[in-house]
Formats: structure tokens, C-alpha cells, sequence
């Protein structure tokens, strides 16, 4: 099994550390991964995307054309990289700024909103981590022990205080994807 994926959006979102920890997570499984950030010269607000390969096969290049899976957070990313989600596969996108929604019909495609979850939480910095938590229940392939160790190896020890709200928030974004799902 292989998961080829993009995770795009800006700066500040948390999307480079998502990826992190996936990659990490899968290390912990033995799994073959790849981790290839890639963001403008701006720190937060810039354009920011991450290629996060797990694979049960050694990984041939980190560099791809086409994904099995995006995870969108904005509608510049949107606009980028769904035309390059593969037939068949997997796109879920935060609502939140989105004016136009993905339109494709040959592939899987998801919503929930995150932003206003976490803002609901008040807990504005484990916005990715909802993200992630979807993404988990959608595509099983890592283990939520390994996230979790993934996450506090991969966070700064000066927010290891806020290991717990992501641990939430993770479990959040599982149910959130659940109950779109169902319907």
C-alpha cells in the first residue's frame, strides 16, 4: 500500500508539521516515506506545500506529478492540486475561504471545516491536526499510537503543554470526517 500526498495551504497552518508527523509515524511503522517541504521566502501567510510519500515499497523519487491524496487548505491550493489528485483518489479540503469547490467527479472528495472547529475549540493552533485526524479516519494506514508519539517528537518542547488539545483535536477531526460519511 501505497499513499502518494499533498498537503497545501499557507504559511502558519501547520501544514509542513502535519506532514512531519506523518512521515515520522510512518518511520515508527518501518514504512518507506518520503517528506518534501516546499513554501515561499515568507514565513506565514506564503504559499506552503509538503509531498508526503508512505509507502510499504522504497520510495523511487520524492518528486511526483500527480497525488493519491491532497489535503487542501486554502483556494490557491485548491485550484493548484486538484487537477492533479490521480482518477480514484482522495481530496479533502477545509472549507474555510473556499469559493469555489472542487468540481471533479472522478475522485473522492471531502469538507469539513476545520478552521471554525478549532476556532470553536479555541484552539486556533491544532487546525491541522482536525485536518489530520480526517485524513487518519479516511486513510488508515498509520497507527494513532505512532501519530501520537510523531506528534510530541515533532513539536517543540515549548508546546508539549498542549500535547493533550491536540490529541483532541485529532480525535475531533476523526468524528468530524465520520459524520460526513454517514450522511
Amino acid at each position: 500500500m501505497t499513499d502518494e500526498i499533498i498537503i497545501a495551504g499557507f504559511g502558519g497552518q501547520g501544514v509542513l508539521s502535519m506532514g512531519k508527523i506523518m512521515a515520522y509515524a510512518g518511520m515508527m511503522q518501518e514504512m518507506y516515506v518520503s517528506w518534501m517541504p516546499s513554501y515561499g521566502p515568507e514565513m506565514r501567510g506564503g504559499t506552503a506545500n509538503v509531498t508526503v510519500i508512505l509507502s510499504e515499497e522504497p520510495v523511487s523519487s520524492p518528486i511526483l506529478r500527480n497525488y493519491d491524496t491532497a489535503i487542501i487548505l486554502s483556494q490557491q491550493a485548491l485550484d493548484k492540486f486538484e487537477p492533479l489528485v490521480r482518477k480514484g483518489g482522495t481530496l479533502l479540503y477545509d472549507s474555510n475561504g473556499i469559493i469555489r469547490v472542487p468540481q471533479r467527479n472522478d475522485i473522492q472528495i471531502y469538507s469539513i471545516d476545520a478552521a471554525a472547529e478549532a476556532a470553536r475549540l479555541k484552539s486556533l493552533r491544532t487546525y491541522n491536526m482536525i485536518m489530520l485526524g480526517a485524513y487518519l479516519r479516511l486513510k488508515p494506514l498509520l497507527k494513532i499510537d505512532n501519530v501520537q508519539s510523531a506528534i510530541k517528537k515533532s513539536i517543540p518542547a515549548r508546546y508539549h503543554h498542549l500535547f493533550e488539545e491536540n490529541m483532541k483535536a485529532l480525535d475531533r477531526g476523526m468524528k468530524m470526517i465520520e459524520e460526513v460519511l454517514c450522511h
